[in-house]
């Protein structure tokens, strides 16, 4: 079953918010900064190739190529709440999440470098 779609101003009034004040923002606010955001990159990034996970408030699959059904994906995208949306809004270069540790990507197609950042 599929998950509804976040409409566009909530979502980004979720992201705003965020960013705004990131330590005080309500832990509903930053799943839906989360899940909007990984809806964008869905819709931008179609396909399923790749899981991006950010625990705990979703996951999502992207990039076209061979898709993945069963077990543990073979590539694979995590990173915390804080990381993610810095990706997704321009403030942290995936260069930089990836040397620093803050990404955590296996699998030879699991670089979102081109399609980041959603949000700009």
């Amino acid at each position: 079953m599929a998950r509804a779609r976040i409409d566009d101003g909530l979502g980004r009034t979720a992201v705003s918010a965020y960013l705004a004040d990131e330590s005080g923002a309500t832990r509903d606010t930053r799943a839906l900064a989360v899940r909007y955001t990984l809806q964008l990159l869905a819709e931008k990034a179609e396909g399923n190739t790749v899981e991006v996970r950010v625990p705990p408030f979703g996951a999502t699959q992207c990039i076209a190529g061979p898709r993945h059904t069963r077990g543990t994906p073979p590539n694979v995208v995590e990173t915390d709440v804080a990381t993610w949306l810095s990706l997704a809004t321009g403030t942290l270069a995936w260069s930089d999440g990836i040397a620093s540790g803050r990404i955590h990507a296996s699998g030879a197609r699991a670089d979102l470098a081109a399609e980041l950042p959603l949000i700009p």
